[in-house]
């Protein structure tokens, strides 16, 4: 595997790199934490091997379960609180507490539900992001931007760089951790988890 470029020498040296590339972009001051995902974080593919996966998680914003005391939250972080009385795995994300700044793109995304709560319409969320991206367009020849596939905005830089962006907010949920660990499928392992 070593002479096809698959050795764990190599994987290991490219998720080095991958990682300090990663730590480049994100020391520019940007508002997101660039993460590399899939197979380029692994270290199993090349620059041009595959398409990169990225992780766009927004800086200045969590999304906290009930029960979480807000007090303990800075005030520059826009908190949502988590309602989980919807399908499995899925929630709404109710608007407790704005920051002094709100990204346009939250401030964009916030609907008033038939109750009177803010929350954030993800639909309105990942146009807001798809329209982000697509200004990140003028610092390459060419960038053509596909059409969204699920969370993802797929896009093809220069005509060969092939790039799946996901948008994503950070969550502090210990019990719905906690429960999901101890579901009794047992995979992955608890160890992993």
């Amino acid at each position: 595997m070593t002479r096809l470029g698959y050795g764990e020498e190599i994987r290991r040296r490219r998720i080095e790199k991958y990682r300090e590339f990663d730590s480049v972009q994100n020391d520019e001051g940007n508002d997101v934490t660039r993460i590399t995902v899939g197979s380029k974080a692994e270290g199993l593919t090349c620059v041009l091997e595959s398409d990169r996966d990225v992780l766009h998680v927004l800086k200045r914003v969590l999304c906290v379960e009930a029960g979480i005391n807000l007090q303990t939250i800075p005030d520059d972080i826009n908190v949502f609180r988590m309602a989980t009385c919807v399908y499995p795995g899925h929630c709404i994300l109710l608007f407790e507490r704005p920051a002094q700044i709100t990204f346009d793109l939250i401030a964009h995304a916030l609907c008033v539900n038939g109750y009177g709560n803010v929350l954030l319409n993800s639909g309105l969320f990942m146009d807001g992001c798809a329209t982000l991206t697509s200004k990140f367009e003028k610092y390459f020849v060419t960038s053509v931007q596909h059409e969204r596939a699920g969370p993802s905005i797929p896009h093809t830089i220069n005509g060969f760089l092939h790039m799946d962006i996901v948008f994503a907010l950070r969550c502090h949920c210990p019990s719905i951790i906690h429960r999901w660990a101890a579901r009794p499928s047992h995979w992955p392992s608890p160890d992993i988890v």
